[in-house]
């Protein structure tokens, strides 16, 4: 399974934009997908997660408002449309595939096997 994600850039605080995680595979319509985030010198955090068929959204307090996250099964992708952007969103975005089997919070890292290589979000005040 290969994630890649893309999308990323420098924006202006009050921006927008739009990242995509293209997945590998025929499975991908079988798995809860999510979007994590770490900026220099903090942890991972949870950003955004959807689940199988996009029935349910997952959003982190910080983002809740602003972020949308959304997924297209017959592309094999994955969306975060991120508005009103704040200088603080500044991260490295990540997409992920949460495991089946082991179960686990959409919020925790470790329940996700798959992940991304990454893409760098900016927002300049």
């Amino acid at each position: 399974v290969q994630l890649v994600e893309s999308g990323g850039g420098l924006v202006q605080a009050g921006g927008s934009l739009r990242l995509s995680c293209a997945a590998s595979g025929r499975t991908f319509s079988s798995y809860t997908m999510g979007w994590f985030r770490q900026a220099p010198g903090k942890e991972r955090e949870f950003v955004a997660a959807i689940t199988r068929s996009g029935d349910r959204l997952y959003y982190a307090d910080s983002v809740k408002g602003r972020f949308a996250i959304s997924r297209d099964n017959a592309e094999n992708t994955v969306y975060l449309q991120m508005n009103s952007l704040e200088p603080d969103d500044t991260a490295v975005y990540y997409c992920a595939r949460k495991r089946i089997l082991l179960g686990g919070s959409v919020e925790d890292g470790s329940a996700y096997d798959y992940w991304g290589q990454g893409t760098q979000v900016t927002v300049s005040s």
